[in-house]
């Protein structure tokens, strides 16, 4: 889906408050398939940041590109290949979410950087919906390494890599180290997951790290 590009303020995500992504984690298609059996896959202690891999990032790192509002995600290693819209903040200051309905879906902050951009990116998206897998229900399993592409508007995709992927249960969401600003190209690719409760849904978020290193 593609909207017109509204760009209302820099490219950080200070307005972003803590309850981002909870409209992500309701967890509808476990609680109505009523066994929780088939909860999405969470990321290992292996694929959490270290200081090898911001060394190596720094090093890797491609030069930053102008803005362009990003029309498309693809994740290879998941099998993802998603259009994206533009998400606000809801009246509460929380990230609006796509919607539910469309399962294929991702979701871009319209207010922040653009993917490609110096700055941090940020593209959420469900993890399932009633009726089973949403977008990024593989998101867990991804490692480090694994790529991420972006098309944009402009024409040029942008290539990122991930430098590490990590949950956190929502009572302890590092927002600074999520949403703070960055001096290079940076993207963030979040939804729900950190286990699963039927009354309460999923408890935290996957979030995956992700740096420029290329364009075509």
């Amino acid at each position: 889906m593609r909207r017109r590009f509204r760009r209302t303020g820099g490219p950080g995500n200070t307005a972003i408050a803590a309850v981002t992504v909870c409209a992500l984690c309701a967890g509808m298609w476990l609680l109505l398939d009523g066994t929780g059996t088939q909860a999405p896959p969470q990321p290992s202690a292996a694929q959490a940041r270290t200081g090898d891999d911001d060394r190596s990032a720094g090093r890797s790192a491609a030069p930053a590109l102008p803005p362009s509002p990003p029309d498309r995600v693809r994740i290879p290693a998941i099998d993802v290949d998603a259009p994206l819209t533009g998400l606000g903040l809801t009246s509460t200051g929380s990230l609006d979410v796509p919607p539910a309905d469309r399962a294929n879906l991702a979701g871009w902050y319209e207010a922040g950087a653009t993917p490609g951009e110096r700055g941090t990116a940020i593209v959420a998206g469900h993890v399932d919906n009633a009726d089973g897998p949403a977008v990024f229900y593989s998101l867990g399993a991804l490692r480090k390494g694994s790529t991420i592409e972006v098309d944009r508007r402009d024409g040029t995709v942008a290539v990122f890599t991930v430098d590490a992927v990590e949950v956190y249960d929502a009572r302890d969401f590092p927002d600074g180290k999520v949403y703070g600003t960055a001096p290079r190209p940076e993207l963030r690719v979040i939804t729900c997951g950190g286990g699963y409760s039927r009354t309460t849904g999923y408890r935290g978020n996957v979030v995956v790290y992700a740096h420029l290193t290329g364009s075509r």
